[in-house]
């Protein structure tokens, strides 16, 4: 069973409509449903779905042990940038979804390829929806994922990703002219009113970083080298939009201007780690052909 501990900071909020705003994975009729089989408590009292919350109360949420459903292997071609047998590197195209979600499992994922590429070869510690993934990028984001084969090698690099040694380095095309290289340390959390979207605030947050560094500056875009220090959900996308330069393309933290991009103008561009053989490992891929199109329709306007 999983376990969720929330504290309440506002409070006036139904439960059922608290819970679903503070975990993306639950919608509020599951809950609802969650609560009425006793699963949820406040203050270590059962509750009823509509009582309303209070500054300061806790909240405990127990989840129901869920049978997942098979992940069926697709022959779907894929760009493994390396490979062997503890891991394998893949750069993943835009439009692609990392993993099925709970209520999608309609295929065409990275995990179905993955499951024909490798056959039984992946870490099954993240069960059978996720196999070997140590890491996700958005559906519309590009760009280089590693992929663990063997639990120790899922275990090894896990814990680096919790260290903050594993190396992830982005490129992207924001809004506006960005003026300076610069650090963005502001928590991330779930979107009070959008359980879809994240941002930036104190309530039920956890802490972010991003540094980025300014390539090229053009009269209403920039050019910008991202690394993380963190990876919450979204967060570079956040990040950006926080300081006023949402990515180029991205429609649920910008304006989705040019639309022919269908979504952020974004690429995870480099990889770096420490291989379960010891050796420091880094890999760096190109941009991909709709980043090259758009930087090229910059050129003109480079400041």
């Amino acid at each position: 069973m999983e376990r969720f501990e929330l504290l309440c900071e506002e409070g006036g909020e139904r439960l059922d409509k608290f819970i679903c705003t503070q975990l993306d994975s639950i919608s509020r009729s599951a809950a609802a449903q969650i609560i009425d089989d006793g699963g949820c408590t406040v203050n270590g009292a059962v509750c009823a779905k509509n009582c309303r919350l209070k500054p300061g109360d806790r909240v405990v949420l127990t989840l129901p042990d869920v049978k997942e459903p098979d992940v069926s292997p697709e022959d779907i071609p894929l760009d493994i940038v390396y490979e062997d047998d503890q891991l394998l590197v893949v750069n993943k195209p835009k439009g692609m979804v990392v993993h099925p979600a709970p209520g999608h499992y309609d295929g065409g994922t990275l995990v179905n390829a993955l499951m024909y590429h490798c056959r039984e070869s992946l870490s099954g510690i993240n069960g059978v929806l996720r196999p070997g993934i140590l890491h996700r990028i958005d559906r519309d984001t590009s760009g280089l994922l590693a992929v663990a084969k063997t639990d120790t090698a899922h275990k090894m690099l896990a814990e680096q990703i919790k260290r903050h040694s594993f190396t992830r380095e982005y490129a992207a095309v924001v809004r506006g002219v960005v003026k300076e290289d610069g650090t963005v340390d502001a928590p991330i959390g779930r979107h009070k009113s959008d359980r879809k979207k994240m941002c930036v605030t104190e309530l039920n947050s956890k802490p972010a970083v991003t540094h980025y560094f300014v390539e090229q500056r053009y009269a209403k875009n920039t050019f910008l080298r991202l690394k993380l220090e963190t990876g919450r959900t979204h967060q570079i996308r956040v990040h950006m939009a926080y300081i006023g330069h949402p990515v180029t393309g991205d429609a649920v933290y910008g304006n989705g201007e040019p639309k022919w991009l269908c979504g952020q103008c974004l690429h995870a561009k480099k990889l770096g780690f420490i291989h379960p053989n010891g050796q420091y490992m880094e890999f760096d891929s190109e941009l991909p052909d709709y980043f090259v199109r758009l930087l090229d329709s910059l050129e003109s306007s480079k400041i």
